[in-house]
């Protein structure tokens, strides 16, 4: 769903936001080719002549012109732990106040993850949810009921008036999360990359770790596109400043933009790369494009996870 589509507020609501982009969502797959997905995750299976109509769900035959009888599965399918970055450089850029189509880093993540948490509520999946930044802020494991939920909820709703200005480690922090995770579990890690050390094989170490536990991983790089990777500002000298060091640069971005973008593309392929020697799924998330990619991400994940 892209964010215009839904009017822009403030945040106030954030289970209310997520039902509406997961239910943009879904409409946009019952219109595309990828409808053998729509049935499965969307807990509906075609209708056959003969069946009886008790089940028929008339408010999706409203949109879609087509019969599906709802699945009633009462066992939990899946186990999924969400982890997102919480550290100053995840709080750009720097806003007073959020709305759905002006959104940080954290804020598009906690958004993205509540709705991820609305499709594992209708396929009945459980849902864990850690959160760090230069401490790990919040953990809670793997469960499905609803008090749950809203639990997560809750700590997501925290994130949307956040104004960290921690600097991370992100590795310190999976390694911990590995150890917490006895059952095998699809992990999602929302994170811009940005960290203190100069090494991201120490981070990728840390990933590496989950994998051999046998979770699922899947990197959810989150940046903005406009300033972070094609370095859009206009040509007045401006300060920039580190969030996370406090260190400073005077410049001009017209004079940096060309060899800034470079160096970010390569960088963002050397992520991909690596992701890729080491089996972890690598999904670059621009914060101006909304969650369909998020979402679609989840029923790949799904439907192939084992």
């Amino acid at each position: 769903m892209k964010v215009s589509e839904v009017k822009s507020s403030e945040i106030k609501n954030l289970d209310l936001l997520a039902k509406q982009v997961v239910e943009g969502f879904i409409t946009g797959i019952h219109k595309s080719p990828f409808h053998g997905f729509s049935v499965e995750f969307s807990e509906h299976k075609l209708y056959n002549k003969g069946e009886s109509t008790r089940h028929i769900d008339w408010k999706l035959f409203a949109k879609t012109e087509k019969l599906y009888t709802k699945k009633y599965e009462e066992e939990t399918n899946l186990r999924c732990h969400i982890i997102i970055d919480n550290s100053a450089s995840m709080n750009y850029p720097i806003l007073k106040t959020q709305t759905i189509d002006s959104l940080n880093k954290v804020g598009f993540s906690a958004i993205a993850a509540a709705s991820l948490m609305e499709i594992l509520k209708r396929q009945r999946d459980a849902v864990g949810l850690s959160i760090y930044s230069d401490s790990y802020e919040y953990y809670a494991p793997e469960k499905g009921s609803d008090r749950h939920r809203n639990m997560l909820l809750h700590q997501l709703e925290q994130l949307l008036v956040s104004n960290s200005t921690s600097a991370t480690e992100t590795y310190q922090f999976l390694h911990e999360i590995a150890e917490k995770m006895h059952r095998r579990s699809l992990v999602f890690l929302f994170t811009d990359m940005f960290q203190t050390s100069k090494e991201d094989e120490v981070l990728f170490e840390a990933l590496r770790h989950l994998k051999y536990n046998k979770h699922e991983v899947v990197l959810f790089h989150t940046y903005d596109g406009k300033t972070e990777l094609d370095f859009n500002f206009d040509n007045s000298p401006k300060k920039f400043v580190d969030v996370e060091t406090g260190e400073e640069i005077n410049v001009f971005a017209e004079n940096v933009q060309q060899k800034y973008n470079e160096l970010t593309t390569n960088y963002f392929k050397e992520l991909k790369n690596k992701c890729l020697q080491y089996k972890i799924d690598y999904v670059p998330v621009d914060i101006h494009k909304g969650f369909n990619e998020i979402l679609t991400s989840y029923l790949l994940q799904r439907k192939n996870f084992k």
